[in-house]
């Protein structure tokens, strides 16, 4: 049974890793592994809904705006940035969810392996390095196309993929198309709402409401507001760099203890 200490531990690390491009998922299946924790599936998915809770709050009006604007760029005709970029997200949702869906139900539990993960986050911390220090910005958020929020979408279903990260790829594929670090990120957390919120409404069933459950939940949700406020403004200055090294190194290490591990057994 999981105690509050882990359930403290796993939120930490899914507020930070989730909103940053260093893969989440990777980081909630290494610890457990390394430290022969058996943590329900379900658990995963209620820290991600903590996170959702993150984005939920701290885009709020954003997301009353997009709304908003949805509704009157279909029922009034008014052709807003907000109601264009409503519907951008919905369209870009469909490919990234149903492709997602249909690779993670024919290949579910296949590619939680610590190699696969490790490769996952060398590979994508490669990409991700070279596309960020070569693309230029020039694409503002509210200057982003269909096509553009479209292929977003359409590479976030390989974010299945442990190591792959949701964040990752999502905003790799937005710095390949030259748009600005910050909207990129801030497409990205808009992004994945609706996916996680689906993911939510689907595992809710087996979501076990107990101290250790809400203490998580808890905590990814005040480390992920804290998280986002954080890239958002270091983004305005900063690049991806650092992210993307710590992806390479940690990648390694999982490799390095796999190896070990192997040796002794």
């Amino acid at each position: 049974m999981m105690n509050i200490f882990q359930a403290v531990l796993l939120g930490v690390i899914q507020g930070l890793t989730e909103l940053l491009p260093i893969s989440s998922s990777a980081h909630l299946t290494i610890i457990p592994w390394i430290f022969n924790w058996n943590i329900p599936e379900s658990f995963d998915v209620a820290l991600h809904f903590g996170t959702l809770l993150a984005i939920g709050l701290y885009f709020f009006k954003d997301w009353l705006g997009l709304i908003k604007g949805g509704f009157n760029y279909v029922v009034k005709k008014e052709k807003t940035v907000q109601g264009r970029m409503f519907w951008y997200i919905v369209l870009a949702t469909i490919p990234g969810g149903a492709i997602g869906f249909l690779l993670d139900h024919f290949l579910s539990g296949t590619l939680n392996r610590p190699i696969i993960i490790a490769l996952a986050l060398i590979i994508m911390g490669i990409i991700l390095y070279v596309v960020d220090k070569k693309a230029p910005s020039k694409v503002k958020y509210e200057q982003m196309t269909l096509k553009q929020t479209f292929l977003i979408g359409v590479s976030q279903a390989l974010a299945f993929i442990p190591g792959v990260s949701r964040s990752g790829i999502t905003i790799t594929t937005a710095r390949m198309m030259k748009i600005e670090r910050e909207s990129a990120a801030r497409y990205s957390f808009m992004l994945s709402a609706p996916i996680v919120l689906a993911a939510t409404i689907f595992k809710f069933k087996d979501f076990v409401f107990n101290l250790p459950f809400v203490v998580g939940v808890l905590t990814s949700f005040i480390v992920g507001l804290l998280v986002i406020k954080f890239l958002l403004k270091f983004l305005q200055k900063g690049s991806f760099k650092g992210f993307a090294i710590y992806r390479i190194i940690f990648g390694l290490l999982i490799i390095i203890i796999s190896i070990m591990w192997r040796k002794l057994v």
